[in-house]
């Protein structure tokens, strides 16, 4: 399994002009179009944990080794 970075753009539910990206990076044996359609639960439990975001797209790809953490 290989690290993927699940990127999803979050937007604040009492002022939806106001958004934001978030990595969650996790492993998966999977190509980044099967972790798309596969991330939905994971997103699920992000906005569980932050019930003041709201998710309104996301997408996947492999980490960039130069970002900063």
């Amino acid at each position: 399994m290989n690290p993927i970075d699940l990127v999803v753009t979050v937007c604040a539910v009492l002022s939806p002009a106001t958004c934001e990206e978030q990595h969650l990076v996790f492993n998966y044996s999977g190509s980044p179009r099967q972790c798309m359609m596969a991330a939905p639960p994971y997103i699920a439990q992000w906005i569980g944990d932050h019930p003041k975001w709201q998710a309104v797209r996301w997408r996947c790809e492999y980490p960039h080794p130069n970002d900063k953490a």
